[in-house]
């Protein structure tokens, strides 16, 4: 018997209504997602991955089809905190320190002190951010800032990780560290990822499956497994064969899913 994925949407559709007319920004969205997976959401701006991972979220929804997350609608699942979210901007409380900031979930769920202090400095760690605990948003830089909300995403333990483009403010090499010890996590914790990007590099490299969408109206144009051996993986993965191939057929669906229209 075949195991009910995690999240899973049939003929999912969004569409906004403006004082320009309707816009469709999700149509005819099919895709289950099982649990341990790495999923990374792929295209142009304006394709809707972000949107689809909102609705995953509850904080879009969806005007038909059908949506489930851990076998229960996206509220309910948003209800029971199913998922941690790391959002394109940091959005850390300006009168909160940075380990203030990142025990906040802890404390509203009701975690020991004891816990608290050590997931926040577990977490700070993970992220390089040692040291930092004391200090307030305003006297880090951007990144670090966007760094600290990833730490409180991770500081609970939620089943779900959703992540929209975490590393793009994030100078390459931090970036790269980033990616390896999101990759260490995955393996370490069993949680299911998904990853909106605009990196095909980064899709590629963290992914054990990547989702190719298209524009007008975002639709997934393909779904891509990755070859590439599961659980962490060293970064000179990214100079295999196997690898270029993969960030190959994910740029020629790109290109493909960009120019395809109704």
């Amino acid at each position: 018997m075949t195991a009910t994925p995690i999240i899973q949407a049939k003929g999912l559709e969004l569409t906004f209504q403006t004082n320009d007319g309707p816009v469709h920004a999700l149509k005819d969205i099919d895709l289950d997602i099982e649990a341990g997976e790495f999923v990374s959401f792929i295209g142009p701006s304006g394709c809707g991955k972000t949107t689809f991972l909102r609705c995953i979220a509850a904080l879009e929804t969806p005007t038909g089809g059908a949506l489930s997350v851990k076998g229960m609608s996206a509220e309910a699942a948003r209800q029971k905190r199913s998922y941690g979210y790391v959002f394109q901007a940091a959005g850390l409380y300006p009168w909160r320190t940075i380990a203030a900031n990142v025990r906040l979930p802890l404390e509203i769920m009701g975690y020991s002190r004891a816990e608290q202090v050590k997931r926040v400095e577990d977490v700070l760690s993970l992220v390089d951010l040692e040291g930092f605990g004391k200090k307030f948003p305003w006297q880090l830089s951007g990144g670090m800032q966007q760094r600290a909300s990833i730490a409180r995403a991770l500081a609970f333990d939620a089943d779900i990780l959703l992540m929209d483009e975490p590393f793009g403010a994030l100078d390459e090499i931090v970036r790269d560290k980033l990616n390896e010890e999101l990759l260490k996590l995955w393996e370490r914790t069993g949680k299911t990822i998904g990853f909106v990007t605009h990196s095909i590099p980064e899709a590629v490299y963290l992914s054990t499956k990547i989702v190719v969408m298209s524009p007008r109206p975002g639709r997934i144009y393909e779904v891509i497994d990755s070859p590439l051996p599961r659980g962490a993986r060293p970064l000179d993965i990214r100079d295999s064969e196997a690898f270029l191939q993969v960030a190959h057929r994910v740029r020629e669906g790109l290109r493909a899913g960009h120019a395809y229209e109704d």
